[in-house]
């Protein structure tokens, strides 16, 4: 029985009361809201001096009659202003002036506030970036390449020793960014390293009221942790005996130790809101930054009603990496945001590294699971404790098998190790339930959403996470035994987990339901019980509860892994200085690989089984190679506005990306597939399938006379022809063209995987290769 639906049809006669409540209520004008106005700049009257004039006098024409006073002024009804990355402003409008407003001279798009959600040592090691490496690219040749990664988030800490400047030149005399201060964050705060630090608000504000600055500091400080940990991840500074409780010990470093960072602080309290994130790309580009980390995602949107796909177009077209997470909703598939083609999406995967842990039942059997608990509470070894799970065998989820606050019983658990199942409620909120209610421990069992995947928490009482397998067993016991009874015990830090890297559960999935032709994610990096800086503000568990205090905290999520790809990013644009984006996206993507260290495929966390494309891109990021990928698939605006111009967007809604009316399309393209893009997804639409051809172009960035080779997979479903077979380069920068012929041999009920690779015998560009055909409609 399905439960939603049953509460469904429960609640059905109720929604249809409240229906019909509603339409006998008069209609009363809706409370304005924040919207986010794109203009084209290009088309501003002559009788305006500047643009804020003119954006002021829009917002003044589509007023309704009854605004007096305040409510009435123009220029006090727009939240931001927007002229960099982004043209246009965002303002506070009630739903006709929004459709009028859609309507004015000069304005492109209208788009509604949204909110969005975060995603929430060892990991340059296992990347094979050693301090020797990062230190060899920022070599005094390369001095006046300074990189500066902003990081939109939380904002910072910036007392950690991840952010000393110890060692860094003056602050790079292209940057324009600011320190601003605020309560508990003043200009002492930045320095050579933490170079910018702004904070956003308006849009907040604008939706939610004023920020409570008794709980919540209106500055750039980090009192959450997450902006912290970010940044440290991406561009931190090796921090030496850096631990969280002893766990994870050692040199704490980023991927890009000498680069600089530039803060910007758009989430609080009640979330980061859309306007304040386009401002903060807006402002971040104007600044100065080379490289962007976005560790932040809502719902997917078509790229012309996506703002951050806008902005992220606008910091790409001024050459700014844009680095984004993929999403914490895996592994059910099409769960992927931030699917724009000139951002690089990211998934997470596991490390070598693991944080074991055991349960011993009473009937002696042991199960192996992970924490990071390290409190005053411990539980004997050689002692055992009663164990109980409040779940039954009902197919309906139990509240107190979730172990909810307010679930549990004390004359329940009381003395005694509690079950419960993973979900709906914070890892270690469950723990906390537990301890509350007078629980001696916690086995926190995996469900089939989490599979064997295991993340560790900081514990505020003995607990160990199973997997969905381990977790069953014990559930088994505790109902079966008579007097069922286990013990919990913790081992520290452990190196050489194989196998690893593996795709998180939790990793959001493709296809990429907006354009099926471009594959995502584009790569998985580290995000799974990753090491870096917390906020002094803190606790470790983020429950308010939870005293403690840390200076580094182990964390996961895509969340994690976006700031590795970001700080990767830095590295090739210090080497690199004079690459696009694309050119940089195009290095993480080919020099991926897919084999863990057992050199099996990578495996996905969720099934056990093989991981595809759909879960992992293009693979997992090999820094080393991607410094000198050998060649590389570069996409200019103009190809992008080719790719938008086949995904069939009017021409009002293509200014969106053009941002002035001289741009048309040209017709390049006959399908998405036509992007150079690093990765080919072909798609069979029609039944029977007619032959798919594809053609990619690659600049040689290696050496000047070099020839390469093809190597494709053999596919079930369609034989594949490269032409030429051979590419011959005789020039730095020289870019070739082959042409990809698929011919459908024998149609697949689901996609197929497999690779089309060059070599030369020193590099392999490989790119992964997706076969889909779509059922007959």
């Amino acid at each position: 029985m399905d439960f939603r639906s049953v509460r469904w049809r429960k609640a059905l006669p109720l929604c249809l009361a409240l229906v019909a409540l509603q339409a006998c209520l008069p209609a009363r004008a809706a409370a304005p809201k924040t919207y986010i106005v794109q203009m084209a700049s290009s088309e501003m009257p002559s009788s305006f001096d500047f643009h804020h004039e003119w954006y002021a006098s829009t917002v003044k024409t589509v007023s309704s009659v009854q605004l007096e006073g305040d409510a009435g002024d123009p220029y006090s009804r727009i939240v931001y202003n927007y002229g960099t990355a982004f043209h246009g402003f965002a303002a506070k409008l009630d739903e006709d002036e929004a459709e009028r407003m859609a309507e004015a001279d000069g304005v492109v798009t209208v788009l509604p506030e949204t909110v969005l959600r975060l995603h929430t040592t060892r990991s340059p090691d296992f990347l094979g970036i050693s301090p020797e490496i990062s230190n060899s690219i920022w070599s005094a040749g390369l001095a006046d390449h300074d990189v500066v990664v902003g990081v939109l988030d939380t904002g910072i800490w910036p007392e950690s020793p991840s952010f000393s400047d110890k060692g860094l030149g003056p602050v790079p005399a292209k940057w324009k960014g600011l320190c601003q201060t605020g309560r508990g964050f003043t200009i002492a705060n930045c320095n050579r390293k933490i170079i910018g630090a702004r904070i956003f608000y308006n849009g907040y504000e604008a939706s939610s009221g004023p920020i409570n600055e008794t709980a919540e500091l209106k500055s750039p400080r980090d009192q959450d942790g997450h902006g912290t940990h970010t940044a440290a991840t991406a561009a931190g500074a090796p921090v030496p005996d850096a631990s969280l409780f002893g766990y994870a010990s050692g040199v704490a470093r980023g991927m890009a130790p000498r680069a600089r960072v530039a803060a910007y602080k758009v989430c609080w309290a009640g979330g980061c809101f859309s306007s304040d994130i386009l401002a903060a790309v807006d402002r971040a580009v104007a600044d100065g930054v080379d490289v962007l980390s976005i560790s932040l995602g809502g719902g997917s949107s078509p790229y012309f009603r996506d703002s951050l796909a806008i902005a992220s177009f606008g910091a790409m077209q001024m050459g700014v990496f844009v680095a984004c997470s993929g999403g914490n909703a895996g592994p059910d598939p099409i769960s992927l945001t931030n699917l724009s083609p000139w951002i690089t999406t990211v998934g997470a995967s596991t490390m070598d590294r693991d944080f074991p842990a055991t349960v011993t039942l009473g009937n002696g059997a042991n199960i192996t699971g992970v924490s990071l608990y390290k409190g005053r509470r411990n539980l004997s070894s050689k002692e055992q404790y009663p164990l109980v799970y409040m779940g039954g065998n009902s197919s309906i989820p139990d509240p107190r098998s979730l172990c909810l606050e307010g679930t549990l019983q004390p004359h329940e658990v009381a003395g005694k190790i509690v079950i419960c199942d993973r979900g709906i409620s914070p890892r270690v909120q469950k723990g906390q339930v537990v301890k509350n209610a007078g629980g001696m421990g916690m086995i926190l069992a995996n469900t089939p959403a989490n599979g064997e995947e295991l993340v560790a928490d900081s514990h505020l009482l003995p607990a160990v996470a199973v997997g969905q397998s381990e977790g069953i067993a014990a559930k088994k016991y505790s109902k079966t035994a008579p007097k069922p009874t286990a013990t919990l015990s913790f081992d520290g830090t452990k190196l050489g987990i194989r196998p690893s890297p593996v795709v998180a559960a939790f990793s959001s999935r493709g296809p990429n339901f907006l354009t099926l032709e471009i594959l995502k994610p584009d790569v998985i990096a580290p995000g799974v019980n990753i090491l870096a800086a917390w906020s002094g503000d803190a606790s470790p568990s983020s429950l308010s509860s939870d005293r403690r205090r840390v200076g580094f905290n182990i964390l996961s999520g895509t969340s994690m892994s976006c700031p590795h790809v970001a700080g990767v990013a830095a590295l090739i644009k210090a080497s690199h200085p004079d690459w696009s984006p694309a050119k940089i996206k195009s290095a993480l993507m080919t020099t991926a690989y897919v084999h863990d260290n057992t050199y099996r495929s990578l495996k996905d966390a969720a099934t056990g089984k093989a991981s595809t494309p759909f879960d992992h891109g293009a693979g997992h990021i090999h820094p080393l190679r991607a410094l000198n990928p050998g060649l590389v698939y570069e996409i200019g605006q103009d190809d992008y506005l080719e790719f938008l111009c086949v995904e069939n967007l009017t021409p009002l809604q293509l200014r969106s990306f053009t941002k002035n009316s001289s741009k048309t399309c040209k017709h390049t393209f006959s399908s998405p597939g036509d992007l150079n893009y690093p990765a080919i997804s072909a798609v069979f639409a029609e039944q029977p399938s007619a032959a798919l051809t594809v053609r990619r172009t690659v600049t040689n960035v290696g050496p000047p006379s070099s020839t390469y080779h093809v190597k494709v997979t053999e596919f079930k479903g369609a034989d594949i022809v490269v032409e030429p077979s051979t590419l011959h380069f005789t020039s730095s920068n020289q870019k070739l063209t082959y042409k990809v012929t698929m011919t459908t041999k024998a149609t697949q009920k689901t996609p197929e995987f497999g690779a089309l690779s060059w070599s030369d015998g020193v590099h392999i560009v490989r790119s992964p290769l997706v076969l889909t055909w779509l059922p007959p409609m």
